[in-house]
């Protein structure tokens, strides 16, 4: 499947430390790729009932199907008009 969901734990694996490092995302949280550099948000389920975050969720499917390339959803907007989207559903 092409995204993790809340609560998973999701493994790194360091080729130079040989080591494994596990990145922990809150419950109720859920780890997103945005913009041309895929940086990693961590938001709110809650989120996903939002329109216009189902709005982006329609152009990810569009864009890349069930598979996302960095193993999380990815968002395919930029980091710019994510955050002004997100900081509106935070006043809400």
């Amino acid at each position: 499947m092409g995204f993790r969901l809340p609560g998973m734990r999701r493994a790194s694996f360091n080729a130079n430390q040989t080591s494994i490092k596990v990145v922990d995302v809150p419950k109720g949280s859920l780890g997103v790729y945005v913009g041309e550099e895929m940086k990693r948000f961590v938001i709110p389920v809650s989120y996903l009932n939002q329109s216009s975050f189902q709005d982006l969720l329609s152009q990810a499917e569009e864009e890349f199907g069930y598979d996302h390339p960095m193993g999380g959803l990815t968002i395919p907007c930029s980091e710019h008009v994510f955050l002004d989207i997100t900081s509106r559903m935070n006043r809400c």
